[in-house]
């Protein structure tokens, strides 16, 4: 299951078998919305700015959100992108082999896209087989299209630059639109370089697909392989790290991703920067490399909504053997992304299956984030996270959420493997200044030698104001629920637990409020401290 040739829009069937509770997407995103409205501190505002950098932005919430649904599933400034793709249909169509391209993998096939793509607003057909190129740049009002995924093959060229992205927009600084990229294989060909190499160049380099500083874009039905850097980046003209509280200029908006494989990837498969308003839908990643970090240091994740993404779907994605499955999240020095929607995604021996973390701001002396608010999560299934020599160090984990608030949680599924060694480790963690935090319909089991199901951390860098409703336990860790030193807030409702030989079903170092708890199996049901 999962595998490298895994189709993903099978992935919302698959979704249906794997769920506990078999909630449709529409049904799920109804009842996220209604634990969402109930939160409180929904509109949070940025105290204080520091001086913005002529290259940089500040960071606002005030924008349309992903949330402002026209169906259950599409956000409405998808419509806005539809009416923006039906211009491709007035476009003059030439085939790239009518200017001297040959598919035979060895003849370099640069001058022949340059010459067929020229200014733009044109339709570029790229037929059956491998097309060698030293990268392509797409003007705006461009429509680059093959005949499928290992049908029509682009691959970097041998003498290529590590830095080289093998298709880009043409202008990251001054910006670009409408471009389309569909069934195609894309190659970034590492073979060529040596097998101990890092494998990137730094910033948005090094990747199969860079659009930097686009709006309106479609990237649907591509394969991507062995990328020294990423598969797919929405990014914005450059990377920016001047701080919490500010945005890179010259991100893009109104991106659509579907339907995409990639794996060989030397960080991460599919990554978002700096830009707003991105659907990835119907994608699966999978078995990185992670030669872009040092060896054991590799966080390479499967989908990542990184520094300064506001406003992103995934819709029924699938990931596996990666570090983080999706991860949500910002570097120390940036902005955390913000208001994410999960509906649907399937993780398969990911190291960490959920990551939401805003680094350098979880620790009780860390300054508190600005900007890490607002993820909505449903339907999602976790199968056996395991440790990985991608990060050699990490602990498994099926979920963790750190220094993010209001974050929602609805209809998670997670299965263990009875005989692997969990090493006494948490399934989930709620940690690290975490706040505003609602799980619901959680079902778990299998986790033996887990320490416990779910641990909401205590002490200098706790958790607050976290509520587990429906949380159901078989055959799982030894304590069910872990609730640590000066928590405030905790609610636990309607904890259905059980297993045998377990130590405690509820375990809590502070005083929380309980309702219909059940649990058989634990040697001590209930222990407050």
């Amino acid at each position: 299951m999962l595998d490298t040739y895994h189709n993903p829009y099978n992935n919302r069937e698959l979704l249906a078998k794997l769920l506990y509770q078999n909630q449709t997407t529409e049904q799920a995103l109804a009842q996220v919305n209604v634990l969402f409205d109930a939160l409180p501190n929904k509109n949070p505002t940025l105290s204080t700015w520091d001086k913005m950098y002529s290259y940089c932005s500040p960071f606002t919430t005030n924008a349309q959100p992903v949330t402002a649904l026209t169906s259950s599933t599409q956000p409405s400034w998808m419509n806005e992108l539809d009416r923006e793709y039906q211009a491709f249909t007035n476009m003059p169509t030439v085939h790239v082999t009518d200017f001297g391209a040959i598919g035979d993998g060895i003849t370099d096939s640069t001058k022949a896209f340059q010459q067929a793509i020229g200014n733009g607003r044109v339709k570029v057909i790229v037929p059956e087989g491998i097309f060698v190129t030293k990268g392509i740049r797409l003007p705006s009002w461009t429509y680059l299209v093959g005949e499928g995924k290992g049908i029509t093959i682009i691959k970097l060229h041998n003498k290529a630059s590590k830095d080289m992205r093998l298709v880009t927009n043409m202008h990251h600084r001054r910006g670009n639109r409408n471009i389309y990229i569909g069934n195609m294989t894309l190659d970034w060909s590492i073979e060529r370089l040596s097998s101990d190499e890092k494998t990137s160049s730094g910033n948005n380099q090094s990747s199969c697909v860079t659009l930097a500083h686009v709006k309106y874009g479609w990237i649907k039905d591509v394969e991507a392989i062995n990328p020294g850097l990423h598969c797919f980046d929405v990014s914005s003209t450059r990377y920016n790290y001047e701080g919490d509280g500010k945005r890179a200029r010259g991100g893009s908006r109104y991106i659509w991703l579907d339907g995409l494989n990639g794996y060989g990837f030397g960080d991460d498969g599919i990554t978002t920067h700096h830009s707003d308003y991105v659907c990835i839908s119907n994608c699966h990643m999978c078995d990185p490399s992670g030669r872009s970090h040092e060896s054991g240091f590799s966080n390479s994740n499967g989908i990542e909504v990184d520094d300064g993404s506001r406003h992103v779907l995934l819709l029924h994605n699938s990931t596996a053997r990666c570090f983080g499955g999706v991860e949500v999240k910002a570097h120390h020095n940036s902005s955390a992304a913000s208001d994410v929607v999960i509906a649907g995604h399937i993780s398969l021996h990911d190291n960490r299956s959920y990551n939401f973390r805003h680094i350098g701001h979880h620790v009780g002396t860390d300054p508190p984030s600005k900007t890490a608010y607002y993820i909505k999560a449903v339907n999602l299934v976790a199968i056996e996270p395991v440790r990985t020599p991608l990060y050699k160090n990490s602990k498994q984990r099926g979920m963790v959420i750190s220094a993010y608030q209001n974050v929602v949680v609805h209809n998670f599924t997670l299965l263990g493997n009875p005989a692997y060694d969990y090493q006494n480790q948490p399934v989930i963690a709620v940690q690290y200044r975490a706040r505003d935090i609602v799980l619901s319909n959680i079902y778990i089991e299998n986790f033996k030698s887990a320490s416990t199901d779910l641990k909401i951390f205590g002490g200098l860098q706790r958790a607050d104001r976290v509520t587990v409703q429906h949380m159901r336990s078989r055959n799982s860790a030894l304590s069910a629920v872990y609730v640590g030193e000066a928590v405030e807030d905790v609610k636990l409702e309607a904890i259905n637990v059980i297993r045998e030989n377990g130590k405690y079903a509820v375990r809590s170092y502070t005083p929380i409020f309980m309702k219909d708890v059940y649990a058989r199996g634990y040697k001590q049901h209930i222990f407050v401290d």
